[in-house]
């Protein structure tokens, strides 16, 4: 069966009907639609961005570094040289390597010494880092073990602390999702405005 000029124009305008539906559809009306459910949630497209005095100082999604004994501390990154979104991801080093041994023994006796923590004691996410490197979220566990610390260094009764890291404990997603975290920047806020 030889196609006539006419099949083929009528097969080409069909084409170029369905390349022109789709592109409308999955071109424009998808992404717009996947826009305005974004804009529905509050936060969660903007990268959940947190101020202090009116200045942006960080992302609730993504963790960040704090030094100095009077801050809450996150855990290890493998993220380039630390909390570096460009290099996020995981050391790759798998539980039987030397060297995740050694990173662990050293994060261990350090967390140790400066929470006053007994080193069997140490919270497991205080000795290991995320698969992104950048996890904002500690456990409730690790922040309880800070809580000596940061109270001691700035003054402050440890009971109050305590409830601090109490209120910005998050429950599990759903109810049974995952495990019970606090977010280190969220807690870090909040401790700034109890001692301003």
């Amino acid at each position: 069966m030889s196609l006539t000029f006419t099949n083929l124009l009528r097969q080409a305008r069909t084409g170029l009907g369905l390349l022109l539906a789709a592109t409308v559809v999955l071109g424009l009306l998808y992404p717009l639609a996947v826009f305005g459910v974004g804009r529905l949630l509050p936060g969660r497209a903007d990268g959940q961005i947190l101020s202090s005095g009116g200045r942006p100082v960080g992302s609730a999604l993504i963790g960040q570094e704090f030094t100095g004994e009077e801050w809450f501390r996150p855990r290890p990154s493998a993220a380039g040289e630390g909390y570096d979104p460009t290099s996020s991801g995981a050391s790759n080093l798998g539980p039987e390597s030397a060297d995740l041994l050694a990173a662990v023994q050293e994060r261990r006796a350090a967390v140790a010494a400066a929470d006053g923590t007994d080193p069997a004691d140490v919270a497991p996410d205080a000795l290991t880092a995320s698969g992104s490197g950048l996890d904002p979220d500690i456990s409730p566990e690790h922040a309880r073990q800070q809580v000596a610390r940061v109270a001691a260094a700035r003054g402050l009764d440890e009971q109050r602390v305590a409830a601090l890291v109490a209120d910005h404990t998050e429950d599990r997603p759903l109810g049974f999702l995952g495990e019970p975290v606090v977010n280190v920047l969220q807690l870090n806020l909040a401790l700034q405005r109890l001692t301003s």
